[in-house]
């Protein structure tokens, strides 16, 4: 039961990130630009669940918490290396 809430706590850290970065844009919603942020959070909330039996001996709480900040760090950092990969594709076709 612990898996389910750890790759709860990971994906919610990723949608809450994703959310946070659409308000702090003032765009309109457009919900195919926030299917990246859903695609990183679920797959950053299975990863956290997958290796959670190397996480047994600390408390809940800290593993959530942990949980959470990897799921937000995830789609941060996804966003970063997408907002690169963006950069550099303009930065050759101007050329």
């Amino acid at each position: 039961m612990n898996v389910i809430w750890l790759a709860a706590a990971a994906f919610l850290g990723g949608v809450a990130t994703g959310l946070l970065g659409w308000c702090d844009s003032q765009e309109q919603f457009v919900l195919r630009k926030f299917m990246g942020s859903l695609l990183r959070a679920l797959f950053s909330g299975m990863v956290f669940a997958v290796t959670s039996r190397w996480t047994s001996n600390m408390d809940l709480a800290v593993i959530l918490i942990l949980a959470f900040l990897s799921g937000a760090g995830v789609d941060v950092l996804g966003n970063r290396i997408s907002g690169a990969i963006k950069a550099g594709v303009k930065g050759k076709g101007g050329d």
